[in-house]
């Protein structure tokens, strides 16, 4: 008994300081890609990005400024000041992005969305037109959710207190900036996928019920991480799922500064993607993905893994 309680406690260790992002994660976790998730299959979104006047450095410190001033992740939004308290995690409209009040634009006869206005010292335009995600939104049948357009983007950052004179950004730093954005929400589904379908196949398509940012609000598991010498995550989200009506998950997003910028997405992020620790199954859940990496990684054994039949194993 006392060995069993030894090992639980190894395992739950494990669980909370090793990180599970989408470099680290075992190749158990990496055939999880199932064949059967129609619409909630999530392909990251092209990730060429501009590369002419470009520089990769400074759109990191962009981005991390951003989200450290809560503009890279909010209720629906880029940005949680955008939208009023009342209007979090409303369904209905733009995609789960709550914007207010749209106006009749009497030249022709159109609506017009504040957010969609160029902010008065813009020094560029930008685009309005917005890009749907591949990622399944609770309350419908097969639709996903919406990213906001550039220039909602930026009218939602300013609102957080974020100055462009400040990294002297482009039209161009701009198109990639919103490619990161988008494509590291990709990643993050995904990740979250390999989660539902591995421990959970009773429900095929999981949707992404809302979610927000909190750069802030440091992770647990984080703050043990940077008790053993790690850097902290420059941004967090939190994301519910709708496990298809049976119950509702809470995901926490960890984003971690990977190190060198990639010469070609301009991507650098690490996710560290795992169900939060506030329920009962959750917590076995992390536990049993930590005793198989465990003894994938340290003891050289393959574990026996739960993949349909229906899985594609690539």
């Amino acid at each position: 008994m006392r060995m069993m309680f030894l090992v639980a406690v190894a395992v739950l260790s494990f669980s909370i300081c090793s990180l599970s992002d989408s470099e680290a994660n075992s190749y158990f976790f990496r055939l999880t890609r199932k064949t059967k998730m129609g619409s909630s299959q999530s392909t990251p979104q092209n990730p060429a990005i501009n590369q002419a006047e470009s520089d990769p450095e400074k759109i990191r410190h962009a981005v991390k400024a951003m989200a450290a001033s809560g503009a890279m992740g909010g209720d629906g939004c880029p940005s949680n000041a955008a939208v009023n308290k009342e209007n979090v995690n409303v369904m209905e409209g733009c995609g789960g992005c709550p914007l207010g009040h749209d106006t009749i634009n009497p030249l022709n006869n159109e609506l017009e969305h504040p957010n969609q206005k160029p902010a008065p010292d813009q020094p560029f335009s930008l685009p309005i037109s917005r890009e749907k995600s591949t990622i399944p939104k609770a309350g419908t049948d097969s639709d996903t959710w919406t990213y906001p357009s550039p220039q909602m983007f930026w009218n939602a950052m300013l609102k957080k207190g974020w100055r462009w004179q400040e990294d002297q950004l482009t039209e161009r730093d701009m198109e990639n900036i919103i490619r990161i954005h988008n494509n590291n929400n990709e990643a993050a589904w995904m990740e979250v996928l390999k989660w539902e379908n591995l421990l959970h196949p009773e429900c095929a398509n999981p949707k992404l019920k809302s979610f927000k940012g909190d750069a802030k609000n440091i992770s647990p598991r984080a703050r043990f991480r940077k008790l053993l010498g790690y850097e902290l995550p420059f941004d967090r989200h939190d994301w519910v799922v709708d496990r298809c009506g049976m119950k509702e998950v809470r995901y926490i997003i960890d984003y971690y500064d990977g190190g060198a910028v990639d010469p070609v997405s301009k991507l650098f992020t690490v996710l560290d993607v795992r169900p939060a620790m506030n329920d009962p199954r959750n917590i076995w859940d992390r536990m049993v993905v930590a005793y198989w990496r465990f003894k994938f990684e340290y003891l050289g054994l393959t574990p026996n893994l739960p993949i349909p039949s229906t899985e594609e194993h690539k």
